[in-house]
């Protein structure tokens, strides 16, 4: 399945098949569910379907609404190749969910819910990140409650998509709201773990912190060994092909910044250092302010147009 993006030149396959870095032979107990990931080349941001093979009912984690800077073009290639998968393979779509506010692409969490209408869901301290920005943005009006998503899950909390079960571990640092959902064997980390060979995420966001990133990434690894992780970026390292999932004992054994970092204090020193060193991400200005909004775009004005805003000398 190949789809081509409108803007001009720019083609790309909007997905690539499911890769497993030194994957071991694993007596996995858990309800083992099927994941698909679709991984998006301009972003590095992968998406995924979450499927109960026995109900057919499936998750859609992290979905993304495509966005061309130069030309203020949108578009929802990647989230109509999501729903072709889904379509094709059965399913019926559960939950829409985000695992934090992204800063690198637009969320198309609304989009989707509008498409199948399955609930969207984030976790609860959204609003920690939604106050801050209204801030940063100066929207004085804007509803920092959450209200933009129809669940917000806290520390703990525990649901279903189909038989499955799932369970949201709170894991801030890159953000003040990144959450981590674990679903039977499988953990869909986002920001927090990379593959090995990246390390880890930055923390130099607003509201970021390398210390709280480390404490989250203690509770991810005191997961079964054998858990499979997912992570939502991969910028393939040295040219490699782009490679989304490893497991618990695999990012123990070899993560790069874990090697290098074996203590809390050990690892803020790393990573704040290699934060300094690092661009602000292109769409960080661009993204926040939809995402912040559950995926939804700003409204049309006055002339049918809808407007993005960003402060000037802002961060």
């Amino acid at each position: 399945m190949e789809k081509h993006a409108p803007f001009g030149c720019r083609q790309r396959k909007s997905f690539l098949p499911a890769k497993v870095v030194g994957k071991p032979e694993l007596d996995v107990t858990l309800a083992r569910p099927q994941v698909s990931g679709f991984y998006d080349k301009p972003t590095g941001a992968i998406q995924y379907v979450v499927a109960d093979q026995t109900t057919k009912r499936c998750a859609i984690i992290d979905p993304i609404l495509d966005f061309d800077e130069k030309s203020g073009a949108t578009a929802t290639t990647n989230a109509d190749v999501l729903l072709d998968f889904v379509s094709e393979q059965g399913l019926s779509v559960e939950w829409i969910l985000d695992t934090h506010p992204h800063a690198d692409h637009f969320s198309a969490a609304h989009y989707l819910r509008e498409k199948t209408g399955a609930p969207t869901a984030i976790g609860d301290r959204v609003v920690d990140v939604q106050n801050l920005w209204k801030a940063i943005y100066n929207w004085p009006d804007f509803p920092a409650d959450g209200s933009q998503w129809d669940r917000l899950f806290g520390e703990g909390e525990t649901f279903k998509v189909g038989t499955l079960p799932v369970k949201v571990l709170f894991s801030p640092g890159h953000t003040l709201a990144s959450i981590t959902y674990v679903i039977g064997d499988a953990a869909f980390i986002h920001d927090t773990l990379f593959m090995p060979d990246s390390g880890t995420a930055r923390t130099d966001f607003p509201g970021g912190s390398a210390a709280r990133l480390w404490r989250s990434i203690q509770d991810i690894l005191a997961l079964p060994d054998e858990t499979r992780v997912f992570v939502g970026h991969d910028y393939q390292a040295g040219g490699r092909e782009p490679l989304w999932e490893s497991t618990v004992a695999i990012q123990k054994a070899t993560n790069a910044h874990l090697a290098a970092a074996r203590s809390e204090a050990e690892f803020v020193a790393l990573r704040e250092a290699r934060d300094r060193t690092l661009p602000m991400p292109r769409l960080i200005l661009h993204a926040l302010q939809v995402n912040m909004n559950g995926g939804r775009l700003p409204e049309p004005e006055a002339n049918g147009r809808r407007y993005l805003k960003f402060p000037l000398d802002g961060l």
